[in-house]
């Protein structure tokens, strides 16, 4: 038997340990719930890429009651991006989310079907993008949307 271990380099830090962009990159994230359509969880998620030429483009989620016809806000922004902007890479993204009451941002991780859009992201253009899943009190950091789906369907 064959035994593989995976290890990920996940970074906590505090707003305030963000560089200045990352900070701009986290609120444009938060501000960005409060466009969510979500009438059906109530869970409200935003997101921020950062392109390589300092734009920043915002998406949120989108639920439906034909449910799974909804999508992601990871994945509304990384498409916003990258079909208005083809040959930008996307250097960073911010993902934030609000629920209830909204008065702590809960830190979340996106799901199976974003992981894998945002490792395509990467693909198309060469290059690592820096992933901000953003709290109230912290921010997790991972350098690669890789280490978060690290035995990922891939086509090479």
């Amino acid at each position: 038997m064959k035994e593989i271990d995976i290890h990920i380099t996940l970074k906590v830090l505090a707003p305030t340990e963000l560089s200045a962009e990352e900070q701009q990159l986290m609120e444009a994230a938060r501000e960005a719930t409060r466009r969510s359509y979500a009438p059906y969880s109530h869970f409200n998620v935003g997101a921020a890429a950062l392109l390589e030429n300092g734009i920043i483009v915002t998406g949120t989620n989108q639920e439906n009651v034909a449910y799974p016809s909804g999508i992601c806000a990871e994945r509304t922004t990384l498409f916003y991006a990258n079909s208005q902007y083809p040959d930008v890479p996307v250097v960073a993204l911010a993902i934030a989310a609000c629920g209830g009451t909204g008065a702590k941002w809960p830190l979340i991780s996106p799901c199976g079907a974003c992981r894998q859009v945002m490792l395509e992201t990467e693909k198309r253009y060469g290059r690592p993008m820096r992933v901000l899943l953003c709290g109230t009190d912290e921010a997790y950091v991972v350098e690669s949307a890789r280490d978060l789906l690290p035995v990922a369907f891939d086509s090479y």
